[in-house]
């Protein structure tokens, strides 16, 4: 299956659920396909959950999902050793990060020890406990949640988890003609309990493949590095975007590309998925009285404004 196929599967089976939204499927699955992990950040009530549970159902993947709270604990994310009076030895007790789609609501809520056990897993695709490492399932996928709005009882992800998110995503209110089509849609039963898999994990690592694959010409390279060095130039700007963060930027480029149904990336592609990539990567000046982000979101709209497109011809 083509990455341009597998994209069109996911988006009609999503729409069937999340309605009017279909912009905000495609940079998820684009993150899906470049191996990354998805921050959606909005006011409650959008269809964050329902958007992370309705990907989860169209995926032939195993699916699990906390509910983060102030008392969750570390043990509960990547699992515990614990003493087995039968055979009077430890035992290794899997969390709920040993599956391929992860959802993991109001992540903001549980304390930044908790957050912290996910910064392994989500980078490295692994968790040490007791000293003894543990490979996750492939694919491994975060889709995580928070609410920016609400402050009381929550702890900010710290920049280095921030990071560790290829894009984030703000879903926002749906136009009156796509919730005037929510309001039908919605009877005795939610559409979600609908929809089944359209996908299996051998559609998801063919398509990943390709998107992989995808040519990016020295032109488009050169492009995302001065991007990157636009941001630490950037008077407004206190730290810009880091290695790491081009590297993301490159992934999603090639694989927005490969929904396109493109061998190459262009600038184009670049331009298209650098608001969701670069934003939260970046800490302005301006941080402390800022909501949401929203400086560093007018920063990275002017620098794509400023920095001058590249012209690449491809053979």
């Amino acid at each position: 299956m083509t990455a341009q196929e597998f994209g069109k599967k996911l988006n009609e089976n999503i729409s069937k659920v999340i309605i009017g939204k279909e912009h905000a499927i495609r940079i998820m699955t684009a993150a899906l396909l470049a191996g990354g992990h998805v921050l959606f950040e909005d006011v409650p009530g959008t269809g964050k959950t329902m958007l992370a549970r309705a990907a989860a159902r169209s995926l032939d993947c195993d699916f699990k999902r906390i509910q983060f709270t102030p008392d969750l604990l570390p043990s509960d994310i990547t699992g515990i050793n614990y003493f087995n009076m039968k055979t009077q030895e430890f035992v290794f007790r899997k969390g709920s990060v040993f599956t391929n789609i992860l959802l993991a609501d109001e992540i903001n809520r549980a304390t930044p020890r908790t957050q912290s056990a996910l910064l392994e897993c989500m980078e490295e695709k692994q968790t040490t406990v007791d000293g003894e490492t543990y490979r996750l399932t492939a694919p491994f996928f975060v889709i995580a949640t928070q609410n920016p709005i609400e402050t009381a009882g929550t702890y900010p992800l710290p920049e280095a988890q921030l990071d560790r998110f290829i894009v984030r995503l703000h879903l926002g209110y749906s136009s009156r003609k796509s919730e005037l089509e929510m309001l039908a849609s919605i009877g005795e039963t939610h559409p979600i309990d609908s929809i089944g898999a359209v996908l299996t994990a051998g559609d998801l690592s063919a398509a990943s493949s390709e998107a992989l694959n995808v040519k990016l010409g020295e032109a488009s390279a050169e492009y995302i590095c001065e991007l990157g060095d636009a941001t630490r130039r950037s008077e407004k700007v206190r730290l810009g975007l880091s290695p790491r963060g081009l590297l993301a930027l490159k992934k999603m480029s090639q694989a927005y590309a490969a929904l396109s149904g493109s061998s190459f990336v262009t600038p184009d592609h670049i331009k298209s998925v650098a608001p969701y990539v670069i934003p939260h990567r970046l800490i302005c000046k301006e941080y402390a009285v800022t909501k949401a982000g929203s400086t560093a979101e007018e920063v990275v709209k002017q620098l794509l404004d400023d920095v001058p497109v590249p012209t690449e011809k491809f053979e």
